[in-house]
């Protein structure tokens, strides 16, 4: 009897070990196709510059800058980036502070010598003249980019599948109708959601806002585990819509050491008036409102000077 038991307790023993193989051998290829995948994308995204620039150690968790640019590139033209957000990070703080800095802000253009609205740096001189700018603007070292191609911008919600964000005001942009309050979108809507402008009270700094709730629901829908098994699409969407200066080793160690501030973003606002200037409109910052600006991000990085 007990010779009979051992050679049952032997046979379930093999049976769960051999069940156990089958999901270490099918997680181990799983995870293989999502790093191979992501190798991929980050391959297809890294497209370095020409700038110089300061050495983040990661692994020492030191605060670090990006600068974010929306561009609606078309066939022939490089574009403008309608889209301007800074990131300051600081994982001892664990936070990040994300600022907008509508596009017709007037400001020196850094490699031309003229005053022009900031986003048409990036149409002067690509990606270093709109750090540049931007750098020169804040006061603050900008060590990073992300460029967005906005017209892609809708497969990369499409691929998390559909973001949720919170509508101020009921409006119609296009074919498209908002109601106010909690609402889902797909990618075209949420390009729409974020391109509407003329019809918001608060002109450019309503559809900054806009911007950053897509953005902020693009990173929580796609750091979920649901988002797991449509991994594929999403690192496809990424690799053709999206470039950076960042490295895969880069990224790995900021997913690594910075992940905490990632899920405590503030929004800060940039003061502007409109003006007009030669017959052509602008979004004029005082020299007060520019300096405080600096001086709150500066504190977020550690900046003491």
């Amino acid at each position: 009897m007990r010779a009979d038991k051992k050679k049952k307790k032997r046979k379930w023993l093999r049976i769960t070990g051999f069940i156990l193989l089958l999901l270490l051998i099918s997680v181990g290829a799983y995870l293989f196709t999502v790093y191979r995948s992501l190798t991929n994308a980050v391959d297809t995204m890294h497209e370095p510059i020409e700038r110089p620039q300061r050495e983040i150690t990661f692994k020492k968790r030191e605060p670090f800058t990006a600068l974010m640019l929306g561009v609606d590139e078309r066939e022939g033209d490089k574009g403008r980036s309608d889209t301007i957000i800074v990131l300051t990070v600081n994982p001892e703080k664990n936070s990040v502070k994300m600022l907008s800095i509508p596009r017709d802000t007037y400001t020196e253009i850094i490699g031309r010598g003229t005053q022009d609205k900031i986003n048409h740096a990036y149409a002067f001189g690509g990606v270093e003249m709109a750090m540049d700018t931007v750098e020169n603007f804040l006061d603050i070292p900008i060590d990073y980019y992300l460029k967005v191609n906005m017209e892609g911008f809708q497969d990369i919600v499409n691929a998390v599948g559909g973001i949720t964000v919170n509508n101020d005001m009921e409006f119609t942009e296009g074919s498209f109708h908002f109601p106010q309050g909690s609402i889902d979108l797909d990618g075209r809507e949420a390009l729409a959601y974020v391109r509407m402008r003329k019809q918001d009270p608060q002109g450019d700094f309503g559809r900054q806002k806009r911007q950053r709730q897509v953005i902020q629901g693009v990173i929580s829908k796609g750091a979920s585990l649901g988002s797991l098994t449509k991994f594929d699409n999403i690192f496809d969407a990424l690799g053709h819509n999206v470039k950076t200066n960042i490295t895969f080793s880069e990224m790995v160690d900021i997913q690594s050491n910075y992940r905490k501030a990632a899920s405590n973003i503030e929004q800060l606002k940039l003061e502007a008036t409109g003006s007009y200037i030669g017959g052509v409109s602008y979004q004029l910052v005082s020299e007060e409102e520019q300096q405080r600006v600096q001086k709150e991000m500066k504190d977020h990085l550690g900046i003491t000077n």
